[in-house]
């Protein structure tokens, strides 16, 4: 295996320019595909947005017949309020509008309740007023079945021409507003969003991230290298996503969740490459006394650096690229589409972060050249040459190690009591999947939907919707039962859909993913009908996604877990450090997502981090952070254990190893979490509610994993276990004899 990887250096240090110009193609490939696409469609116009769903779940089929069964188009709304309806001038005001928009190619029907015959004192003009008497809808509805040329055409026309409408109607009512409303607005508006949070997320993180380099390394030269990585990844991770929307569904928030992630990953893997090499090359041109100056590079301590960094942390980093590859692989076994997209797209993203991070950055390391042996120009400033420096054998993290190991046991007890104190919150965790909610409060969209259910509760969607199949009169005796159900305020009167009938049920709330909603669900449910029928609806979607996520769970945890426990011990031969290893991580995940319940479930930080809660923790968002930081707990558990493991070969006892294999890799693992937290913190400070958990959960998870767990847990338990912590049965000893992945 050693082999391999010192073969890989070499190739890679002979031929750098070729490895650099390849990668430069690549990543300019990779983002013009996701700006400009294939066929005219970049990345964003190919990803969906939606509540996620469960193919195959009760929800879902009943989304799927009613999408079927639709005979009606696209409609667009115009929400007017700040005006009388019954204002004579009103109706004449609009009749220019109503005509403009009648002659658009492929509109069916203008209406708004001035044109009904007796205008608002018409029973039927009921739906279309507002409730506090200030304002009316204008609905603009398609033909159903158009082109989607034409169809993309006339939702333009029609939104340009219902926007013109307010300023048309001020001379008659000076106080008038408007907004326009329509699903594929809803759409565009996530979207857009997501586009901004991701350019937010990069301004924020990317520079922060390279002035943790510079003071890391002492100079922006070697702080270039994993910068130059992070950006191909970037760019792999963008063209990767974009191929995967050719094979299936893929939300638009699985592009800020696998950028983040690749950005993160090059970045740690980069430095540890770059470190490395620093502390090979500069044993090297020591040990070679400056004769080495005489020769040619592909001669010199450049090559043999390389060489020896890719034997070393060349291995590491694809070991480490490996467990949090298969870790976020066990989403491909959830069904839902969303966790699968994220698995796969996610696990693609890692590939190219591990591939920068053995090619092109050892590409640029060797054209560099022995100039990374000296200090960069910011090292040499004081109190930045300490924190740079890659020779001393003892210092600070030596120091915390020794003084953890006088007393293991209560530094052991202590972080899992603090542990155990954080997780706590997580034991009330109430799982969401919300709509427009995630949206930041005050767009235009939010507003819109707001302004309907408030002022236009008719002509908002019913909390519950249940599809009959079923004649019209069956379903209507059977709906007269649900209005008795705990809970339910109203039942709308059945319509017949084609071959079935829909039944729209009101709850007494106002939140469609609340407790009171979820308990009608399960309520319709429950109750006996004499046909089939599927009831759907935002609470509904969320109890099919909760039930597949819980039926899935074990199936994924144990491909991890397996998977784990066997990885670690081809790197190991210990089957001790496996398990202790699964039991601190878990320890480290349970904890970040109590925080998590504190800060968003329980609405605790709404005014610091610019959130609105939801009363809960989006459901995927538990999947992902599960899997998400248990990879990059996984990912500082194989910096830490490569080199104790590699000094406890060389012949040190246990606690000798722990202490200087800190020492060695502790300020990359600091380093690397300080700058994959202010990726992450980066996407907090985007706006989309979804991309704020998941930013705010990792961030933190990699917090306590990089401080609690990775400098004190972990020290102290492996000082307690001591020899044990090698121990493994005779057989298991032989099979890693045989198939050992590191040494």
């Amino acid at each position: 295996m050693t082999r391999v990887f010192a073969r890989l250096g070499r190739t890679v240090a002979h031929h750098p320019r070729l490895t650099v110009v390849v990668w430069l193609v690549l990543t300019v490939v990779g983002y013009s595909l996701a700006v400009q696409g294939l066929h005219g469609e970049n990345l964003f116009e190919r990803v969906s947005t939606g509540v996620p769903d469960v193919p195959g779940a009760e929800s879902t089929r009943g989304q799927q017949i009613l999408a079927d069964q639709r005979v009606t188009g696209p409609s667009v709304n115009l929400v007017l309020s700040g005006l009388d309806p019954a204002g004579p001038e009103v109706g004449p005001a609009l009749e220019a509008a109503r005509a403009d928009l009648a002659q658009v190619e492929g509109v069916a029907s203008v209406i708004d309740p001035l044109v009904l015959p007796g205008g608002v004192e018409n029973p039927a003009a009921a739906p279309l007023l507002a409730q506090d008497g200030e304002g009316f809808l204008v609905v603009v509805e398609l033909e159903p079945d158009l082109g989607s040329d034409v169809q993309a055409r006339a939702l333009d026309d029609v939104e340009q021409r219902l926007r013109e409408i307010p300023g048309e109607l001020a001379a008659v009512a000076p106080d008038v507003r408007g907004i326009v409303g329509a699903e594929h607005l809803i759409v565009d508006e996530i979207t857009r969003q997501i586009e901004e949070d991701l350019r937010t997320g990069e301004v924020v993180a990317l520079p922060v991230a390279l002035l943790i380099m510079v003071v890391v390394f002492g100079g922006f030269l070697a702080a270039a290298m994993p910068m130059a990585g992070a950006l191909a990844s970037i760019a792999g991770g963008l063209g990767s996503l974009l191929a995967l929307t050719y094979v299936m569904d893929v939300d638009a928030s699985v592009v800020n969740v696998v950028t983040v992630l690749g950005l993160g990953l090059s970045i740690d893997y980069g430095l540890l490459i770059v470190s490395r090499f620093r502390e090979e090359l500069h044993r090297l041109v020591n040990a070679d006394g400056g004769a080495a100056s005489r020769r040619r590079r592909g001669d010199g301590p450049v090559v043999a650096a390389i060489e020896r960094t890719m034997a070393t942390a060349g291995r590491t980093v694809v070991f480490s690229a490996v467990t949090v590859a298969v870790s976020i692989a066990g989403l491909l076994a959830f069904r839902p589409d969303i966790l699968r997209a994220i698995g796969a797209g996610g696990v693609a993203v890692v590939l190219v972060a591990v591939a920068t991070a053995v090619t092109l950055v050892p590409a640029l390391l060797t054209m560099t050249g022995r100039r990374l042996a000296r200090p960069g120009l910011v090292g040499r400033l004081p109190g930045l040459r300490r924190a740079s420096d890659v020779q001393h054998e003892e210092g600070a993290f030596s120091s915390l190690a020794a003084r953890v190991q006088r007393h293991p046991w209560w530094v052991m007890l202590g972080s899992v009591a603090l542990l155990a104190l954080l997780a706590a919150p997580a034991t009330r965790m109430e799982l969401r999947i919300s709509g427009l909610e995630l949206l930041p409060t005050g767009t235009t969209q939010r507003e819109y939907v707001s302004d309907l259910e408030e002022n236009y509760p008719a002509a908002a969607s019913p909390t519950v919707t249940v599809v009959v199949a079923s004649s019209l009169a069956d379903a209507t005796a059977w709906a007269a039962e649900l209005e008795d159900l705990p809970g339910v305020t109203s039942v709308d009167a059945p319509s017949a859909l084609g071959a079935y009938v829909v039944v729209g049920v009101r709850a007494d709330t106002t939140d469609p993913g609340g407790p009171v909603a979820a308990g009608v669900v399960r309520e319709v449910r429950a109750l006996d009908a004499p046909f089939e029928r599927w009831v759907v609806g935002q609470a509904a979607a969320q109890i099919d996604f909760t039930d597949a996520l819980v039926a899935r769970a074990p199936l994924a945890l144990g491909i991890v877990g397996v998977a784990t426990l066997l990885l670690l011990f081809l790197m190991t031969g210990s089957v001790v450090i496996p398990v202790k290893a699964l039991l601190t991580n878990a320890l480290s995940i349970v904890a970040s997502l109590g925080v998590l319940v504190w800060v968003f479930q329980d609405g605790n930080l709404e005014g610091l981090l610019g959130f609105t809660s939801t009363g809960g923790i989006e459901t995927y968002v538990l999947a992902l952070v599960v899997a998400f930081a248990f990879g990059l707990a996984m990912d500082y558990e194989v910096f830490l254990l490569s080199r104790v493991k590699e000094l406890h070969d060389e012949g040190l006892p246990t606690d000798a190893a722990v202490r200087l294999g800190l020492q060695r890799s502790g300020r990359i693992i600091t380093s690397a979490a300080a700058i994959i937290i202010v990726v992450f913190a980066g996407f907090v400070a985007g706006d989309l509610l979804v991309i704020k958990e998941v930013g705010f959960a990792l961030a933190f998870a990699v917090l306590i994993d990089a401080t609690l767990v990775r400098l004190f847990l972990v020290p102290a338990t492996m000082t307690v276990l001591n020899r044990a912590n090698w121990w493994a049965p005779r057989p298991l000893r032989r099979v890693y004899e045989r198939f050992a992945i590191l040494h």
